[in-house]
Parts: C-alpha cells; sequence; structure tokens
C-alpha cells in the first residue's frame, strides 16, 4: 500500500464530527504560515535584509527521489572497459551494455556513458543541451577521505539512515539535525519579492517538509487534484452547503474574549481565503495543449505547471516547488522497479518540460532532483543496499547542458572512495549543487546574494568552494 503523507487528502478533516464542514489540516497550516503567526518573533530577528521587489520570474522544482535512488544504473559507464568494471562489480544488477542509451558530454573525461534505456526524454534534453547530470554527490560536512571515514571524522549525523540522509540533503547541514531547510533560508531573504504575500513563496506538493521551512516562511501545501485544499463543499451551491457555509463565515467573523479561540478564528479565515484565492487562480489557467499521464509524479508536475501558469494572477515572481517521488527504496527487484520509476519520471520531465515551452519560462524554471543517498554498487541479491553518493539531474534552459559535472568514480571495489561494498564517498558536496541553484535563483533586479547571505544558507558552503565573481561552485548555470 502506498505511504500516506501526513496531511495527505485522507486525513485533512476537522470539524467533521460537528457535522458542520470539513478543513483540510494542510491549508489551516499553511494560514498559519501565511499570516506569520508562528515564526514572527523569529524573522524580526533574521541576520540578513529582504531585497527589494523586481520584475521576473524563476522557480526552482525540485523532484525528491524518496528512499535513495540507484543512480548508478541512471548514468552508466558504457565504453568497453569502464563498463566491464561496472557490470563486474554490480553482477545481476547491471544493465546489458547495449540497452543504455548514449550520450556524448560536451567535456569528457575519456569515458563513456549511456542512461537507463527508460530515460529517452533525458537523452533527447541532455543531446540538446537543456540537462546534465552532477556525478557522485551527496552530504558532506567537508571534503573526506577513506582514512578520515574510517576515523570517524566530520561524518554527517546518521549517515546511511533514510530518514538522516533526507533531512540532510534538505537542510545542507548534515552535522546536526536541524528542521530548517535551505529552501526556507533562500525563501526568507527572497519571500519579499513577491507582492502576494497571502500565499508562501514554498509550494509543496508532498506536505510539510524540512527542505521549504524557513525561520519565516514555510511552504503551502496543495495537491495535485484540486490545488489548494478549502472547507469541504464551501464552493457549492446547493441549500445545505450554503446554510453550512454561511453559519462557518459567522463562527469565523465572531470577536472572542478568549485570545486563543479569536487567534484559532483569524488563522482558520485566513487558511480559507487563501485556499480560494490559489483555486481561483488554478481554475483560470488555459488548458495546455501538452497531456500529463496519470501518474503521480506527472500529475504532481502538471499541477506545477498550472501553479507556475498562474503567476500573474497570484503576483508571484519567485516559487519553489517540492514534489516527494517515493518508491526508490528498491533491497528487492531493482531492476524491474527501478526501471519503471525511471519511465515514469522521464515521461513526466518530458511533458513538464514541454508546457514550459509552451509558456516560454524553459529558462525561467530549472527542475533537480535530490534523493536520500546512493545505493550500493554490490547486489545484496535481488536489490541493492543504502549508499551514499549518487549521480542527480538537473533540467532546464538555463543549464549548461550536455555536461556531466563533479567527477564520476571508479567502480571496482576498494577504491579511494570505497567504504565498503561500494558505497561511495561523494566527491562533490550537496552545498556546491545547491549553492549554484540558489544563486541563480537569488538574481533580482540585476543583483544577487550577498556573500553573507550565501553563507547563512549554506553554512559549509566555504568547506567546499570560495565565492568567485560570475561563478558558481559547479558551472552548470552561471
Amino acid at each position: 500500500m502506498k505511504e500516506q503523507h501526513k496531511y495527505s487528502p485522507g486525513r485533512r478533516k476537522f470539524l467533521g464530527s460537528a457535522g458542520c464542514a470539513a478543513l483540510g489540516a494542510t491549508s489551516l497550516l499553511s494560514g498559519i504560515t501565511s499570516l506569520g503567526l508562528i515564526n514572527a518573533a523569529a524573522a524580526s530577528n533574521l541576520p540578513f535584509a529582504a531585497m527589494p521587489a523586481a520584475g521576473g520570474y524563476k522557480a526552482l522544482v525540485c523532484i525528491s527521489l524518496g528512499g535513495g535512488n540507484d543512480s548508478f544504473n541512471m548514468l552508466v559507464p558504457r565504453g568497453t572497459g569502464e563498463y566491464n568494471e561496472y557490470a563486474e562489480v554490480r553482477t545481476n544488477q547491471a544493465l546489458a551494455q547495449n540497452s543504455l542509451l548514449p550520450i556524448s558530454p560536451l567535456v569528457g573525461d575519456g569515458k563513456s556513458y549511456g542512461l537507463h534505456p527508460n530515460l529517452p526524454n533525458v537523452q533527447g534534453l541532455f543531446a540538446n543541451g537543456n540537462a546534465a547530470f552532477i556525478a557522485n554527490v551527496g552530504s558532506l560536512v567537508r571534503p573526506t577521505t577513506l582514512v578520515e571515514y574510517m576515523n570517524e571524522q566530520n561524518l554527517p549525523i546518521g549517515l546511511f539512515s533514510h530518514s538522516d540522509q533526507q533531512m540532510h540533503w534538505q537542510t545542507s547541514i548534515p552535522q546536526s539535525r536541524e528542521n530548517i531547510g535551505w529552501g526556507g533560508r533562500l525563501a526568507d531573504i527572497l519571500a519579499s519579492n513577491n507582492n502576494n504575500q497571502n500565499i508562501s513563496m514554498n509550494l509543496s506538493l508532498a506536505g510539510t517538509n524540512i527542505f521549504q521551512t524557513g525561520n519565516s516562511v514555510s511552504e503551502y501545501t496543495i495537491n495535485a487534484n484540486d490545488g489548494a485544499v478549502t472547507i469541504h463543499n464551501y464552493e457549492d451551491t446547493d441549500y445545505v452547503s450554503v446554510y453550512k457555509r454561511q453559519a462557518i463565515e459567522n463562527l469565523l467573523s465572531e470577536n472572542y474574549a478568549n485570545v486563543l479561540e479569536n487567534t484559532y478564528g483569524q488563522m482558520v479565515r485566513g487558511a480559507s481565503e487563501n485556499a480560494l484565492e490559489f483555486s481561483a487562480a488554478i481554475a483560470g489557467v488555459s488548458p495546455f495543449t501538452t497531456n500529463f499521464s496519470d501518474t503521480d509524479i506527472s500529475t504532481n508536475l502538471e499541477m506545477v505547471a498550472k501553479t507556475i501558469a498562474a503567476r500573474s494572477t497570484l503576483d508571484m515572481c519567485r516559487q519553489t516547488f517540492f514534489i516527494d517521488m517515493g518508491g526508490y527504496d528498491n533491497h528487492d527487484e531493482v531492476l524491474f522497479n527501478h526501471g519503471t520509476l525511471m519511465g515514469e519520471l522521464d515521461d513526466a520531465i518530458a511533458s513538464f518540460w514541454s508546457v514550459m515551452q509552451e509558456l516560454g519560462l524553459e529558462n525561467d524554471v530549472i527542475l533537480f532532483t535530490m534523493s536520500d543517498f546512493g545505493r550500493t554498487l554490490t547486489s545484496n541479491g535481488n536489490g541493492t543496499d543504502h549508499g551514499w553518493g549518487g549521480h542527480s539531474l538537473v533540467v532546464g534552459g538555463a543549464v549548461q547542458g550536455q555536461q556531466i559535472y563533479g567527477q564520476y568514480p571508479d567502480l571496482y571495489l576498494g577504491n579511494s572512495l570505497d567504504t565498503g561494498d561500494g558505497r561511495l564517498i561523494p566527491t562533490t558536496s550537496c552545498d556546491e549543487y545547491f549553492a549554484e541553484l540558489a544563486l541563480w535563483f537569488g538574481e533580482v533586479g540585476g543583483s544577487g546574494l550577498s556573500t553573507t547571505q550565501i553563507s547563512d544558507i549554506f553554512p559549509n558552503l566555504s568547506n567546499f568552494w570560495t565565492p568567485t565573481a560570475g561563478a558558481g561552485p559547479l558551472g552548470f548555470l552561471l
């Protein structure tokens, strides 16, 4: 059975027992965020000033491949020598050499590479310069050697743990268990660029998440089917629904002597108003000529596309989106399960890219992936186990594509990065990967994030990169 998110539609009811109405718990929490009732005190003490509002639009779309993407079967060595090395270590989990989709990076390392056979659309985007891979990337406190790993020096907390590694990718602070994400810290700086302050700059299709949680900004949760969740039957026109709506509005408009009761009423009223505003904006979007399939990842990206298409109505110039595509914890049946996931991801990305072209926004939207960790190079019999470094995908017109950034590692067991069973130490940090995205996203009115601001977002970045004018840590965007 598919795991249900904490605030998924199946659990989005309260007040229902009173026979009056049901209100989406997610919309309520989003409304609390919009009203700034939780983090107002923290916001007043932010160490950086918000940038002035400016024109232009940019969006970051994060797809979290939940469970640990076996990315060594996503981006695969294809030349005879390197493929043989890959096949020897992967044994029964190796893809057939003749099934790999060839790619030709503009700058090579002397090796040939191919993609999973279910990624033909990504292959096309790569060939056209609109997609790139970040090789052997992972959560690091600082550059780490095998000796340091063996001595347990400067390692991420809870290494190889799903919950900890997901947290570290979303916070980019792996030396501790944080509840503030780098997308949230980024939004704390940039949110004031949006004229609409009722709805968060950060929109989630996966419920509450750490990535989009800041000191003053959190996610506004939407769903793939309805957009924002409103009070049940709130917009219906039958007699009973109209009666319910009037009763609820009377309750929420009441001024209560008790401070908590009054605040609660204001929160619910604000959440409802924000949800109606969002729903109306989405309803006004013209149908796309591109059709999305009915997989979860496609329907989620379709709602992202609708939200982006409604950017002017919503009065937004900066937005982030978070999608959780689960199913990647393949300790068993990895070839079949991972292949299915690759095909669904490929199809969804192709549709999303096509719509961005329809909207003329392909240069203004970056889609990128993250995952808990890479997986072991070795087979456990019928699958693979938790690893560390792995590969990520970036798609967008602003991407300096047809490239593999970072260092693609040797795959033989016992190499200088192998901590055991082919669990490879990352050679590129999440900080470098994400800082480049943040620097692109933070360009506002001809100026960008300051050195202090980028350090506030990524406290460990200086361990890997010294800020350089006109350049990013990896070069795939700047």
